[in-house]
């Protein structure tokens, strides 16, 4: 079970397959050979049962299948910043997390550094790891790829983004999106059902309303219903028109509080449940782990 450090030599871990000898140049996710990370920080902001009272471990690698015009981390998403570390300090770091009362370890964007995640998912476990693994993901993966790693996640947060390959190509420059993320998430499904609090297992599925109706939530709410009501959804309000969606026609604006509570009342009709955004967001959501190790 799980991926190994060969893939990286004719790299096919997303769904552009791009093939590149990740040793030799970097991938369309712009990340070499070694796992490459921004930081680890105690967050907040995830759902609140990902967060528990100190916050989840959130590990934000270096890299992304997706290139989203507005992306909120787009310094290390897709321009690259970030340092190159061995998997024996990831190890360390996953289990400094810990140490600092992390509730669950939140790989965030992680399918670029997958082979060398399970190598430190190893080491870590024979150390004593034990928290809960939250796969923070874009939906845009490939299904080979997942299967390869049953039983090393413990939780899916999947985004929903868009219901329509069009917009995906507009606004990710990816060209089938959708076709990607349904297939992707009912393999996550198969593999952990619904989100259940007490197991800590399960998946979830976030969705960004984006202004316009750009996110299409009405049929995610319908492709979501229709697996299970039982899976829990997080209607996020949070949007901000960055980079290059500034000037857009559609996407240019922070949505009204109209479009949010015309979502919210479609999930209701769905007979969805889970997490709302009604009112601002704490300022500051994050805490620093001292996780760097000396090897």
């Amino acid at each position: 079970m799980g991926i190994g450090i060969e893939i990286l030599h004719e790299c096919t871990l997303c769904p552009r397959m791009c093939k590149v000898d990740r040793s030799v140049t970097k991938g369309v996710c712009t990340v070499g050979y070694l796992p490459k990370l921004s930081n680890i920080v105690l967050h907040k902001g995830e759902e609140p049962p990902l967060s528990g009272e100190k916050g989840a471990a959130a590990v934000f690698f270096t890299g992304c299948q997706m290139k989203c015009t507005y992306c909120q981390n787009m310094g290390f998403s897709q321009k690259g910043v970030g340092f190159e570390i061995s998997v024996e300090e990831l190890a360390c770091g996953f289990l400094k997390a810990q140490e600092a009362g992390a509730k669950t370890l939140d790989l965030v964007t992680p399918t670029p550094h997958l082979p060398w995640i399970i190598k430190a998912l190893d080491m870590a476990r024979e150390r004593g790891f034990s928290l809960p693994v939250v796969y923070n993901t874009s939906s845009y993966e490939r299904v080979e790829v997942l299967r390869e790693i049953e039983g090393y996640v413990d939780v899916y947060l999947a985004d929903i983004r868009y219901t329509d390959n069009e917009y995906g190509k507009v606004y990710s420059k990816v060209p089938d999106y959708w076709d990607v993320a349904q297939q992707a998430i009912l393999e996550m499904y198969r593999q952990v059902g619904p989100f259940d609090e007490e197991r800590m297992r399960g998946l979830i599925v976030r969705i960004l309303v984006l202004p316009n109706n750009v996110s299409g939530h009405e049929k995610a709410f319908e492709f979501i219903a229709k697996l299970d009501k039982r899976i829990p959804v997080a209607l996020m309000s949070q949007y901000i028109p960055h980079f290059g969606a500034k000037n857009d026609p559609l996407i240019g604006r922070k949505i009204t509080k109209q479009e949010y509570e015309s979502a919210l009342d479609k999930l209701i009709e769905f007979d969805l449940d889970g997490w709302m955004q009604l009112d601002e967001k704490e300022r500051v959501t994050t805490a620093p782990i001292d996780w760097r190790c000396r090897l």
